[in-house]
């Protein structure tokens, strides 16, 4: 299980504490994320985080995989499953088919706005929360379909105590620069193409993620099942648990 960028492994818990009777579960901390050391002078690349997932399977050595991944954690998954085609059996993607196409910017302006950005960041300071329940409140703020249990939860394991009592986020502020270079739909058509397991493409109906079948990009995977789900944000598997196991347990348990 792969989570999202400023997210932590814990934000699965509920998932998976729900699929230990059928499977054993692993839920990493991506690099800069959660208690996973920061990578100083790292761009958190998709490259990297896709190298990273691939030592890890390596490491645990269970092939066939199933994995399911969040946002970036989806695309994640998808983009291993693409290049290790014959290590993965199934693929759940919860809104990891990358961010809204945007017109064309040229390369000099993405560059030198990626240069500011970076320089910045060297002075910026992470925002300090004087109380746990304080940085809850924030929580709830970035995401209001979370209940009280989860938001507490997802900030208890996500933020960590400074010497002088305020709490932070764990993850690297640098986690929050995105490349100078475009997301390229070619070339994670060609990557999806090459998956020839099933794959499980879910979306929150009030989530800012556009229909994968809508836009064209469900049509880069031979195997696969798009399903929204009502009253879900773009945490669809915070904001609607139960409904979201009734679609992906009989898509895994599935020959």
């Amino acid at each position: 299980m792969i989570h999202g960028g400023r997210d932590h492994a814990r934000n699965w818990d509920y998932v998976a504490e729900a699929m230990l009777d059928d499977y054993c579960v692993y839920a990493p901390d991506l690099r800069g994320h959660g208690d996973s050391d920061w990578s100083v002078g790292g761009q958190y690349s998709m490259t990297e985080f896709v190298l990273d997932v691939a030592v890890l399977a390596d490491t645990i050595d269970r092939d066939p995989l199933t994995i399911i991944g969040h946002s970036l954690g989806g695309a994640i998954a998808l983009q291993y499953a693409g290049i290790c085609s014959d290590r993965v059996v199934k693929v759940v993607s919860i809104e990891g088919l990358g961010p809204k196409l945007m017109p064309p910017r040229s390369a000099h302006d993405r560059m030198s706005e990626w240069v500011g950005h970076m320089r910045a960041f060297e002075t910026r300071t992470p925002r300090r929360y004087e109380s746990i329940d304080a940085a809850v409140k924030r929580m709830e703020e970035e995401n209001p379909h979370l209940s009280k249990e989860m938001a507490r939860h997802l900030t208890v394991h996500g933020a960590r105590q400074n010497e002088d009592g305020t709490y932070t986020w764990k993850f690297d502020n640098y986690v929050r620069i995105h490349s100078p270079y475009q997301f390229n739909i070619e070339d994670a058509r060609d990557i999806w193409n090459q998956i020839r397991c099933p794959v499980l493409l879910i979306r929150g109906e009030e989530s800012w993620a556009e229909d994968p079948e809508e836009d064209g990009r469900a049509s880069a995977f031979h195997q696969y099942e798009s399903v929204t789900i009502q009253k879900a944000g773009h945490w669809v598997h915070h904001d609607q648990l139960d409904a979201f196991l009734n679609v992906t347990r009989p898509f895994l348990l599935r020959d």
